[in-house]
């Protein structure tokens, strides 16, 4: 570290000295940017890097700071921040006046932030609001009953909208086949409610451009073109403003509907999230193209390319012929109730504070009051009574600033009284309890700060998983899109989740209990490249091993170290998917080559259907991907990426008319030489509880053809729940990491939930009283986990409405007394722990068997992983079995549930010990992975 010891004697001599020696040093090269000869300064609460792009890390602040040209240390960066330069013992210190992040200097400020921590240190958990009672509650599993429930209670919609969303996408079809539900899609349904008088209010994450492809600008303009009652918000701004945050998102996912109904989940309002309990991997229709189910950029998968120009909506990034899409596992909820004034409080603290940072001076932008008859306490900032109201600081702050007031009627007040809406489509209140008198006890916590909320810091989300964690009797499970913490009191990751994961499991383990935590996460982080060759993909996977079992500290190496066999007490699993895409070659260049059209051609022309005439339209042609052959060393497979100069692009002229791109598909579909209508266009459905077999699916081609459409892809687990003992709920939008748990990085909400309403059940073979919504929530994810649902057909819109489709009060499906739920209905007996187990093994045994995935225990090491990947198209098959063997082996498949590979590269030891830059705290870009 001459580096560091040369830099801290300069910095003795004065900052200019320093500056003079690191101009002439900062090209030091990439043994810098790799952490192998580093700067790190002491600071207060945190550290500075150097490196060869002049990259200023401040930990404290959460912040980073890029300096064009030459690296410069510097007094002044900006007048909010302030640095200077100290000597104490020899060593270099760096203090910090961050004015701008949580000091405060207005008295009236002062006043507020002293309030509001208050009312958190009031509440369990340290939350900004209090448990709420008689709350009416409904789960959601996978996009296909959540996007429809939603177009329910957005179609209801009487007054306002709100929308707070990590990406959303105005062409997102809520209902499939989006042909038969064109009215259905995102944009065309806010149009119709703004006509109608509903103020509809979005605010999305502003992404960076550089390493992002969301188009929230795109998202902006679609929506506020459509009418003057839709105005949307893009927040936080970057680099080159006045207030810039480079790191950080806000991610909630919300939906808010008259302030009387709201949805919490994972779930975005945007592409790639809709699916169904099949999960398909295909969506190749040769003779019906209207069967589309995954239309445009909605077909997509992100462990091959993401999404790349998404106003361009309709293109294919990658060919549906060849390539299987990456399905979508993730959980939403939707609640009626008194709690839903907390969620209403979230969304208006967050419009407002962006409002009063970037369009304060804009009046088409309106100042929202929160939902709240203030009337009654003119003089009480935080309400003393338990009646419902939710506690914030005094409202009437906002009434100056703008045209409403907290009285303005333009914003519905959920204290008044609801009616059903009159005229809407679908009445989806008949025959069904008022929401009034529901059974949950619901409280919101969040993950927000002063840089995405101008509150102070609160990671009341994190509390929740811990306290939840530390009083659980009997069970945990956790699904979420990561699982990154720390057990213990050092290093750079913050969050203590698996610290109390580790204590609970010792203190049962010591006590003799049965207790029981399973663990699901996907099997590769969602980023494309090869895991060899991406950082992204190496740091976070990295960083769930050093969570789980390796690196010293983790997890399993903890309960090992205190005597006990982790594995009696945690497991780890993921998700994945088989199919067969319906495309026969000889069959597909058939049918061009007797209507003179090709399958490009028609899909362009369904794309132009779907773009409809009611839509501006600003390309002028249309992008389609063709397949393209295996070329050995090309990085075509399960282990790297797609390359983008290896596809075949037809860019093809924007047709002019829907009725001239009619035509075109019409053309291509009416000649097909034979009638595939007994040919299924998807085959994941035997995955399920299915009344055919696998073996029954019809071709209409060659037996190698058949054999080349076979894929598979990991189920890529988007979730952000934990269900405890059957009886306690945390779901929402965060992450088990830091960027989601911390409180001062990305912006979170998510509900704690704990039903009165309980049904028997059985617990460690005794008899239990579980919570309804706990218990029949995990029941149902576990049943589709194991193949124990019947399958979720999407044909047309004659489909069965069922009622875990419905938007609340309507309940969902009452399945506790079906011989599925009785096998999972134990989560720690014996018989339900084999069973279990026995299933993700014999999965990942015929998955391995017929495609050779990746990761697997198999790979130990980077020689192993470079030999062993396969040398086929990205998800195909590798076994030389013929196709009838082929699918009398997958048929043995059931559900999605298959092993985690624990050893997977377990011998690259670098990945993973401390002495790796990342856990020595040396890399400035960890933040943004973990």
């Amino acid at each position: 570290m001459a580096f560091l010891n040369k830099l801290k004697g300069e910095l003795e001599k004065g900052v200019d000295k320093a500056q003079h020696y690191v101009d002439e040093h900062h090209g030091l090269g990439s043994t810098v940017q790799q952490g192998l000869d580093a700067v790190k300064l002491e600071l207060k609460g945190g550290f500075l890097l150097v490196s060869k792009e002049a990259i200023f890390r401040l930990c404290s602040m959460n912040e980073l700071l890029i300096l064009g040209g030459k690296a410069r240390l510097i007094e002044r960066v900006s007048a909010s921040t302030r640095w200077t330069f100290e000597r104490e013992e020899s060593d270099c210190h760096l203090s910090v006046t961050p004015s701008s992040s949580e000091e405060r200097t207005d008295p009236t400020d002062i006043k507020r932030d002293q309030i509001r921590k208050d009312i958190c240190a009031s509440h369990r958990f340290g939350s900004f609001a209090q448990p709420r009672a008689g709350n009416t509650m409904k789960w959601f599993v996978d996009g296909y009953d959540y996007f429809y429930a939603v177009s329910e209670a957005l179609e209801a919609a009487q007054q306002s909208i709100f929308i707070l969303d990590w990406w959303l996408t105005p062409e997102l079809f809520l209902r499939r086949p989006p042909s038969d539900f064109p009215e259905y899609r995102l944009d065309r349904l806010l149009k119709r409610k703004a006509e109608q008088g509903v103020k509809v209010y979005v605010c999305v994450y502003k992404e960076i451009t550089e390493t992002m492809n969301m188009g929230s600008k795109h998202t902006k303009s679609a929506l506020q073109a459509l009418h003057p009652n839709i105005k949307v918000m893009r927040h936080p701004d970057h680099l080159g403003t006045i207030n810039p945050v480079e790191y950080w998102s806000h991610h909630e996912k919300v939906v808010v509907v008259d302030n009387h109904r709201a949805c919490i989940g994972g779930l975005d309002l945007c592409f790639g999230r809709w699916d169904s309990h099949n999960h398909p991997l295909a969506d190749v229709h040769p003779t019906d193209f209207t069967r589309t189910l995954f239309p445009g950029q909605d077909y997509n998968n992100g462990r091959v390319l993401d999404f790349q120009q998404v106003d361009n909506y309709v293109s294919n990034q990658i060919s549906i012929l060849d390539t299987a899409r990456m399905p979508w596992h993730d959980l939403h909820s939707m609640i009626g109730g008194p709690v839903v004034l907390d969620i209403v409080q979230h969304f208006v603290e967050r419009w407002n504070k962006v409002k009063k940072e970037k369009y304060a001076t804009d009046d088409t932008y309106a100042w929202l009051a929160f939902p709240h008859n203030v009337a009654s306490f003119p003089t009480q900032p935080v309400h003393p009574g338990n009646t419902g109201m939710s506690q914030v600081f005094h409202p009437q702050e906002w009434a100056p600033q703008g045209s409403s007031s907290p009285n303005d009627t333009s914003i519905v007040s959920a204290l008044t009284g609801f009616q059903p809406p009159r005229g809407s489509m679908f009445n989806i209140y008949e025959d069904m309890q008022p929401m009034a008198g529901g059974t949950c006890n619901v409280q919101v916590c969040r993950s927000v700060c002063r840089w995405s909320h101008d509150v102070p810091t609160e990671h009341s989300i994190q509390n929740a998983y811990i306290q939840l964690i530390q009083e659980a009797k009997h069970f945990i499970y956790i699904e979420n899109q990561f699982f990154i913490s720390n057990t213990m009191d050092k290093g750079p990751i913050v969050n203590k989740i698996a610290q109390a994961l580790v204590a609970r499991i010792i203190a049962a383990a010591r006590a003799g209990q049965n207790f029981k935590v399973i663990v699901t996460i996907p099997e590769v982080p969602g980023f494309s490249g090869d895991i060899q060759q991406t950082d992204s993909i190496k740091t976070i996977m990295a960083a769930q091993w050093r969570t789980m079992n390796r690196g010293g500290n983790s997890i399993c190496e903890l309960i090992s170290k205190a005597g006990f066999d982790p594995r009696n007490y945690i497991r780890f699993y993921h998700l994945r998917v088989y199919d067969r895409i319906n495309a026969p070659v000889s069959f597909i260049n058939n049918m061009a080559q007797y209507s003179g059209t090709s399958f490009f051609d028609a899909q362009i022309g369904q794309a132009r259907l779907f773009i409809g005439d009611d839509t501006e339209w600003n390309q002028k042609s249309i992008k389609i991907n063709e397949p393209s052959e295996y070329a050995p060393g090309g990085g075509q497979n399960l282990g790297t990426t797609q390359k983008q100069g290896a596809q075949v692009i037809q860019e093809v002229a924007y047709p002019a008319s829907c009725q001239q791109a009619a035509a075109t598909v019409k053309r291509f579909e009416s000649s097909a030489p034979r009638d595939d209508s007994h040919v299924s266009d998807s085959v994941s459905q035997h995955m399920l509880n299915d009344r055919t077999q696998l073996s029954q699916e019809q071709w209409l081609g060659t037996p190698q053809e058949e054999k080349d459409c076979y894929v598979t892809e990991l189920c890529y687990i988007h979730t952000k729940v934990m269900i405890v003992d059957d009886q306690r709920v945390i779901i929402g939008s965060a992450n088990l990491n830091d960027r989601s748990q911390k409180g001062d990085g990305d912006s979170e909400i998510a509900i704690v939930i704990e039903d009165t309403d309980m049904i028997y059940s059985t617990m460690d073979g005794q008899p239990y009283q579980a919570a309804r919504f706990a218990a029949t929530f995990r029941r149902q994810i576990f049943k589709e986990h194991l193949g124990l649902i019947p399958p979720q057909p999407c044909r047309n819109n004659r489909e069965p409405i069922t009622p875990n489709m419905h938007a609340v009060p309507y309940p969902n499906e009452d399945t506790t007394q079906s011989r599925e739920d009785q096998m999972v209905q134990d989560p720690v007996s014996p018989q339900f722990w084999n069973y279990w187990e026995a299933t993700a093994v014999q999965n990942r045994e015929l998955f391995s068997e017929i495609f050779k995935t990746v990761p697997t225990d198999a790979v130990r090491n980077w020689n192993q992983y470079k030999t062993f990947i396969p040398k086929v198209k990205v998800g195909h098959t590798t076994s030389n079995l013929p196709i009838d063997q082929i699918k009398q082996r997958l048929s043995g498949i059931r559900g999605a549930l298959v092993t985690a590979p624990m050893n997977f590269l377990i011998e690259e030891k670098s990945l993973t010990n401390d002495d790796n830059p990342n856990w020595l705290g040396l890399n400035p870009t960890l933040p943004i992975y973990v």
